[in-house]
């Protein structure tokens, strides 16, 4: 991929989602554990979960960690630091869809600060002995503890130092940043290439008849889940490979009009769309 510029068919997203843990560490009870069980000291760590019996937290953790998938499964890794490669042309969708999940994070936070001095009053009920108010924040204390930041950036050009050092030195600074450049492409083109093998191995496992000649069951998400990545490779493939929309298209005409119902009630369609997928997957290099 030497020399392949994405700076106008993607950019950067970085997201970040942050909930209230409700978890302390009761040192109390870890040390009165150690002693019962002749443990040595700190052997054990007792956390209390302080919201207790009420699943109200956990909503909201599961819908942060919703977000955090559909993030990942919209994008493609670029760098440590948690940025990620979004096309351009999918960027309003994104945005939109993006700002949709934003909206109802805040407000599932604010019916739970709403509700926080009664589950408060509830855990003590719960929690017993175990019950301490002093390891409760305040409402506003608690609020501040979620966040759903995300921010949009430019990828940086390879190569571009502006810093006044030896030629030689400018350089060897630049092939080097032109190498992590196109490791961290490769590396993001990569995923998209895996995602595509995983998604043709699973049909192609699922429609694969038992040992005792007996058809698998397979859900709906089989087909659905094929059909969603067909799309998404039209934006994922910021490099515009020609094999990969190659065999994005392959896959389409394999399986693009059909749905799960159609193939569980046709053994020639199914073995049809499974003998082209085998061979999707003989044909590409994953």
């Amino acid at each position: 991929m030497s020399n392949i510029s994405i700076g106008s068919s993607a950019m950067l997203v970085e997201l970040n989602i942050s909930t209230w843990t409700a978890r302390k560490l009761d040192k109390k009870v870890s040390a009165e554990v150690d002693v019962a069980k002749g443990a040595k000291t700190s052997a054990v760590n007792v956390n209390k979960n302080l919201l207790a019996g009420t699943g109200f937290l956990d909503t909201i953790t599961k819908y942060a960690a919703n977000a955090r998938a559909w993030h990942l499964s919209q994008t493609l890794p670029w760098s440590d630091n948690g940025q990620r490669l979004l096309p351009v042309s999918n960027f309003i969708t994104y945005k939109e869809q993006l700002g949709k999940l934003n909206e109802n994070f805040d407000a599932l936070v604010g019916k739970f600060i709403e509700a926080y001095p009664n589950l408060v009053s509830a855990a003590a009920f719960q929690l017993g002995d175990l019950f301490n108010r002093d390891e409760y924040p305040e409402a506003d204390a608690i609020a501040r503890k979620f966040k759903f930041n995300y921010n949009f950036f430019p990828v940086p050009q390879a190569g571009d130092f502006r810093v006044d050092i030896g030629e030689d030195a400018k350089q060897e600074l630049a092939l080097s940043c032109q190498h992590a450049y196109e490791d961290r492409l490769n590396n993001a083109m990569s995923e998209a290439w895996q995602r595509l093998h995983k998604c043709l191995s699973n049909i192609s496992e699922r429609l694969t008849v038992n040992d005792d000649g007996k058809e698998k069951i397979f859900r709906d998400s089989l087909v659905e889940n094929a059909h969603e990545l067909i799309d998404l490779l039209t934006h994922l493939n910021i490099t515009k490979d020609p094999k990969l929309e190659q065999a994005r298209v392959e896959l389409f005409n394999t399986i693009g009009h059909h749905d799960a119902e159609s193939l569980r009630s046709s053994v020639v369609a199914k073995e049809s769309v499974k003998s082209k997928v085998d061979a999707i997957l003989s044909k590409f290099e994953f």
